[in-house]
């Protein structure tokens, strides 16, 4: 029956309608005459064994295997076997194993088959499409559970919002959450069933096939635990599977006992650190890290391992929760020192303080685990949450920088956020996206998310639109991990991987803490108000320290005596340091300062500044080279364009002239001579907003070949920095602020594209530029340059807001500063920042050259110009910017008007671009004899001295301020108190009379002060006040008028004809006698 079932296989291969002789032909053989045509295309194809001269041969072999199968080869064995199975014409034959490797996209048939028999031959199994399909759904099984697993893995301590998976029997199907339809395709019975691991997963270790109840388990437990992993998104295959085998690979979670032992310390460390203050300090705000106690294990651990694997320095930024605990116990700073911010003591140095969870601080001290000497800062943060991020990347950034750390493997930024914040903050995307740009990355940031899964009062569903807190991070490919805060050996796993991870490839990791906030807000606050049902939980749950402690003591690794020596030690030592405290009188600001300048105040005169003005040649070396096409001209092809600018720098150069793009270039060209790093950022600043730039010459038929002129000047020089930056003002601008508090000999400069965008940085302006140093004693000379001029671009693209930094400034608009030969500089020392409007290239090259000069460092705001950057008349002779030049603070009437005072008329002060506006007009009207025209460039601080001295050489003249900008805005508001206070109530009023007045509890401030600036209206003054309080001269008063557009909400029109008919009226009204 086999036999002739057989032979009818056979035969069924010979063409349709083939006689039976014929086809007795073509099983035997026969002989084909040289006419005869090939047969017609039949199954005999999918036998290719199987011809006429073949056919003794094939039957032989099955004669030999009816007696005995095992007599012929496998391949005919099976064929055989399938063939007498009824197997369909075609499908009897199968290839025997091929030893070439497969070809891409295929796998061998024999990887799968001995997952599903014992016999080492691929033909002993019958390959069905179930087979096939029962395979493809286990590989299916295992992506779904890399790509899913964390939507069901059991991460919230509170139980509230995953399903938890810990009781799950091994034999129950996976979730369909998780694998959705593959499920589908297995029972119960099929549990047992072995399959071929693909080279996607390493749950296997060294087996290559597993039970598939076995399979599920080991996923369950890499990815539906208390870890879940996000990285499924990431477009590399090598970043996919080294995650892949940190999780998945038995025994990775594996912990010996020492390693065990220190975690129960660390956490022994971060628990009674916040239950001793709760005990010492109940009713003080501390933003304590209960419930999250986990956090300094995990930071320690990532230092930990990242200092074995080269690392040095740790740069981090952090929220207020948990910071005192984070300077105490991952900083290790003196606890005495933060304990006596909680007395309440008076500062024993300059600086008005902050509250104690915004401080900062810088530590370097030995990591006892490595051995090695490792450095740690914390960036002060103000209440701002994430307003930090991008400082302690600039901060990084610059340490890298200046440590020729190019690949950042010395050098690491650790970010810490809450969870609210990290979805809710728009700095947080901002700052995702500088991690890749070329001159911005810090070469990976590992990021700490304190998930309390709550926002002050708002849930989580109130809050984001997001499943995760985290999934910002997803846009710069960042692997996120998931971890239950209350699993502190899984939260060490996470956080050695993500360790790794950094220093493998360089980039961003996030470690999301899913934990809970024991109390409220703040410790005074009644979180039971808005969130019943949590905390209702909340207040039944243990302490992870008791809980991990209760673990280690089952296992049998510490015993309960050991447990009660680690806390009872800590807590002697809390004690000790709370008895020094106690005894402290004084608080100093400078111990937390969190980025000290080693050296730079040593040896100098505080009150003395370096020339600002250069040699000549130095000059027309730094011009020409910037004139010049780049060395190898005959191959670099520039524009016509760009030829024909550098073609007219050097005419300039030629004649000593410059207009503002040649005066910035010698500014920086001439400090990068003498050692001084300059670094340019901000949108298009390469080019410059208005084409005037143009710092790097592009090859036009080349794709990226560049050629910097400034960055070539000298062999010797100093690096030379500029780079477009990503369309972002509030993290680019944090960003350059915390490159610039790393080393004060750099000038660090931030242009906005158009001077109103800064208002987008606003917040690194106000709480971190203006604040910073009286907070924090935090130095910077960052420079902004913010275009600015009404020059009819309408609204948005006009005013700097010149007003609000002036509104900022700390100098007092009613004290007369007293005068002496160093007036200048002591000016500069004491106010917060420097407010600056040039109108002069020389101008602009004294001012840059001075940041650096001076002995401290001040941020400095320069309203630079628009239209004036090619304005033939604002340009510069070589010798305003020569040696024995400098800033001239205020640029007198040097015209036909000086030389006759008294028949001057009127005093006109102005700044900025007007001035030519005014000159022009004056020269039209003949006016030039009659009015003097007073230019102010340094507007803050305020130019007493020299306005006071013009004033005097035209005394009989009207005084009038000029101004483009709308009287509500602009410098008005600023200059018109000070002018009057220079002028009609000159008071040189010293420290202890201020003092005298502010002590003063029997009258309030206004009541003190009213009488000494208007003596008609009050007590009479003292008959003889001591000359080191205060010296009063009356004068008659001396009004200053204003002139210049009318107040506005707006800051600029939008209709040309307005803004016509606006500077007409203003030109009129200054000139008007």
């Amino acid at each position: 029956m086999n036999r002739a079932r057989v032979l009818s296989h056979l035969l069924s291969r010979a063409p349709p309608g083939t006689p039976l002789a014929a086809a007795r032909t073509f099983l035997y053989g026969g002989t084909r005459g040289k006419a005869s045509a090939p047969p017609p295309p039949t199954a005999l194809a999918a036998e290719p064994f199987l011809n006429g001269s073949s056919s003794n041969y094939v039957e032989e072999m099955y004669t030999a295997w009816l007696q005995d199968p095992k007599s012929v080869h496998q391949s005919w064995d099976t064929f055989f076997r399938n063939a007498s199975a009824g197997a369909a014409p075609g499908t009897a034959y199968t290839a025997p194993p091929s030893l070439a490797e497969p070809t891409p996209h295929h796998v061998p048939l024999s990887s799968i088959a001995p997952a599903m028999s014992t016999s080492p031959m691929v033909g002993d199994v019958q390959i069905s499409d179930k087979v096939i399909d029962d395979h493809l759904a286990v590989q299916g099984i295992i992506r779904a559970y890399q790509a899913r697993g964390h939507l069901v893995a059991a991460l919230d301590p509170l139980g509230i919002d995953r399903e938890a998976l810990k009781d799950r029997p091994p034999t129950t199907l996976p979730s369909r959450t998780v694998v959705r339809s593959y499920v589908d395709a297995f029972g119960e019975e099929d549990m047992e069933r072995s399959f071929k691991l693909p080279m996607s997963t390493y749950v296997g270790g060294k087996e290559r096939q597993l039970p598939l109840k076995e399979i599920i388990q080991r996923l369950e437990n890499a990815y539906c635990r208390s870890i879940g992993v996000e990285f499924m998104f990431i477009n590399s295959l090598e970043q996919c599977n080294w995650i892949r085998q940190k999780f998945e690979a038995p025994g990775v979670m594996t912990m010996d006992s020492m390693e065990k032992r220190l975690l129960l310390a660390r956490l022994t460390r971060s628990h009674g650190f916040e239950a001793f203050l709760a005990r010492k300090f109940s009713s003080e705000k501390r933003f304590g890290l209960e419930g999250c106690e986990i956090l300094i294990p995990a930071m320690k651990q990532v230092i930990d391992r990242s200092t074995s694997l080269g690392v040095e320095s740790f740069v981090m930024g952090m929220p207020h929760r948990g910071r005192l605990n984070v300077l105490a116990n991952v900083c290790r700073k003196p606890l005495e020192h933060i304990f006596t911010q909680f007395a309440g003591l008076e500062s024993a140095d300059e600086g008005s303080g902050d509250v104690k969870y915004h401080l900062g601080t810088y530590q370097e001290r030995l990591n006892r685990v490595t051995n090695k000497n490792i450095r740690l800062a914390i960036v002060a943060n103000p209440s701002h949450l994430e307003a930090c991020d991008p400082v302690v990347q600039g901060k990084t950034r610059a340490e890298q920088f200046y440590h020729g750390d190019s690949e950042g493997k010395k050098v690491l930024s650790i970010l810490l956020h809450g969870d609210a914040a990290f979805s809710g903050q728009g700095i947080v995307y901002e700052t995702f996206h500088l991690s890749e740009l070329p001159e911005y990355t810090t070469h990976g940031t590992i990021h700490i998310v304190v998930n309390n899964q709550i926002g002050f009062t708002t849930d989580p569903r109130m809050s984001r639109s997001s499943p995760y807190c985290t999934d910002v991070a997803r846009v710069v490919n960042a692997p996120i991990f998931h971890v239950n805060a209350d699993d502190p050996e899984a939260v060490m796993h996470v956080c050695n991987v993500a360790a790794d991870w950094r220093s493998t490839f360089h980039k961003d990791v996030v470690i999301d803490l899913v934990c809970y906030r024991r109390n409220g807000h703040n410790e005074i606050d009644e979180p039971m108000f808005t969130q019943p049902l949590m905390y209702t939980r909340i207040r039944k749950l243990k302490p992870v320290i008791e809980l991990y402690g209760d673990k280690l003591i089952n296992e049998e690794v510490v015993t309960p005596e050991e447990v009660k020596e680690v806390k009872d030690k800590y807590e002697k030592i809390l004690e000790t340091a709370f008895s020094v405290a106690k005894q402290q009188t004084q608080v100093f600001n400078k111990h937390w300062i969190d980025s000290p300048w080693s050296g730079f105040f040593e040896g100098k005169d505080p009150l003395k500044i370096s020339p600002t003005g250069v040699h000549e040649d130095t000059l027309k070396h730094i011009g020409k080279k910037f004139s010049s096409a780049p060395p190898n001209a005959s191959d670099f092809v520039i524009h016509r364009g760009i030829q024909r600018i550098l073609n007219s720098r050097m005419d300039m150069v030629e004649s000593r002239t410059a207009d503002w793009a040649l005066g910035e270039a010698m500014a920086f060209g001439s400090l990068l001579k003498e050692g001084t790093h300059v670094r340019l950022s901000g949108q298009d600043v390469e080019r410059g907003t208005f084409s005037h730039r143009h710092h790097v010459l592009h090859h036009q038929k080349v794709d990226k070949s560049q050629y910097n002129a400034l960055a070539n000047l000298y062999r010797d020089q100093a690096p030379y920095t500029v780079c477009n930056s990503s369309l972002s003002e509030y993290a680019v601008l944090g960003f350059e602020l915390g490159f610039s508090m790393t080393n004060p000999n750099a000038l660090v400069i931030w242009e906005a594209q158009f001077g109103d965008f800064n208002n987008t940085a606003q917040c690194i302006i106000d709480q971190f530029m203006s604040s910073g140093q009286s907070k924090w004693i935090r130095q910077s000379g960052l420079v902004l340059l913010l275009p600015h001029g009404m020059e009819g671009m309408g609204p948005e693209h006009s005013s700097a807001r010149l007003e609000r930094f002036l509104q900022m400034t700390s100098d007092d608009p009613d004290v007369l500063p007293p005068f002496s030969d160093d007036f200048a500089i002591r000016q500069l020392s004491d106010i917060n920042w420097i407010v600056a409007n040039c109108s002069t290239p020389a101008s602009y090259f004294h001012i840059l050259r001075r940041q650096i000069a001076l002995p401290f460092r001040k941020p400095l705001i320069i309203m630079t110009p628009k239209s004036l950057l090619r304005l033939p008349e604002a340009r510069s002779s070589f010798d305003e910017m020569i040696e024995g030049t400098e800033f001239q603070r205020m640029y007198p009437e040097a015209g036909p008007a000086s030389n006759n005072p008294a028949s001057v008329k009127r005093l006109i002060f102005c700044s900025g671009r007007v001035y030519y506006d005014l000159i022009q007009a004056r020269k039209e009207a003949g006016l030039e004899e009659k009015i003097a025209i007073a230019r102010v460039e340094q507007i803050a601080p305020f130019p007493y001295d020299l306005v006071m001295k013009e004033c005097a050489k035209y005394a009989d003249a009207e005084l009038v301020w000029s101004q483009e900008e709308h009287k509500n805005m602009g410098a008005w508001s600023y200059i018109q108190p000070r002018i009057s206070t220079a002028l009609n109530h000159e008071r040189h009023i010293s420290r202890e009379r201020v003092k005298v007045a502010h002590d003063s509890e029997d009258q309030s401030w206004y009541e003190y002060w009213f009488p000494w600036f208007f003596p008609s209206s009050g007590p009479p003054e003292p008959e003889s006040p001591a000359p080191s309080q205060v010296h009063v001269a009356s004068k008659p008063i001396r009004p200053v008028r204003y002139a210049g557009r009318p107040v506005s909400a707006s800051p600029a029109t939008g209709n040309k004809k307005t803004h016509i008919r606006e500077s007409k009226q203003l030109l009129e009204d200054s000139l008007a006698l």
